[in-house]
């Protein structure tokens, strides 16, 4: 699904996010890309959902090399991509279901079939009597849920998460990785960045270590002294 071949990443000419990445990272994949503040870790899943392009090397993502998609074409590559983020960027005017539909409704799906997919979701992240309340006045597990619901709704092959659960209690930091982890099972590949070593250690499962812009780990499971 993710294949990175020497990827390197610069903003301008002293500054280097990513350095000579190689990586892959098949189908169903539940993977924590993790390492300090600074590591390279948002600007590898940048570089993923075609929000930034490589600087050199070369990146394909489901098949397709980033450097050579452009325009639209990079557009139809994102709905492939589903993406959470820390703040959640709900739309706090439009209800729970409102929000959840924007990615269908951006795709042109019809009224109808977008309701029956977004009430299945809704249902699948434990959200169906929620679906006409606002996300103001949901607690922070449940908005970070509808965020969740929208990134998958239109059955993304690659879902990435950044800090996820960064906002959330111990409590409420499970309950959203277990979700995900329900939706690697079922195939959709899950990249999550995260600095959170107790969730490297509950979770146990194959672990990028990102320092400096490097991968310096890759391992099923990887202790966080590692990456100290």
């Amino acid at each position: 699904m993710i294949q990175m071949f020497h990827v390197t990443k610069r903003y301008g000419h002293d500054s280097v996010a990513l350095s000579d990445v190689n990586l892959a990272i098949g189908k169903g994949e539940f993977v924590f890309l993790t390492g300090p503040s600074g590591a390279g870790k948002t600007t590898l899943l940048k570089l993923v959902f075609c929000a930034e392009r490589p600087t050199s090397g070369q990146l394909l993502v489901t098949g397709r090399n980033i450097a050579r998609i452009k325009g639209s074409a990079a557009a139809v590559l994102r709905r492939r991509i589903g993406v959470v983020f820390q703040d959640f960027k709900l739309l706090p005017g439009r209800t729970v279901a409102d929000n959840v539909a924007l990615t269908l409704d951006v795709l042109g799906v019809s009224r109808r079939d977008g309701n029956r997919k977004v009430a299945a979701m809704l249902k699948q992240v434990g959200l169906s009597h929620k679906s006409n309340s606002y996300p103001p006045k949901l607690s922070g597990g449940e908005q970070q849920r509808v965020a969740i619901a929208r990134a998958l709704v239109n059955d993304p092959a690659i879902l990435l998460a950044d800090e996820p659960t960064g906002n959330l209690d111990p409590k409420l930091t499970l309950e959203i990785m277990d979700l995900l982890r329900d939706f690697s099972a079922r195939g959709t590949t899950v990249v999550i960045a995260t600095h959170d070593n107790s969730l490297i250690e509950r979770y146990q499962t194959r672990t990028i270590g990102l320092k400096e812009g490097r991968i310096v780990e890759d391992s099923d499971f990887v202790r966080s002294e590692a990456l100290l």
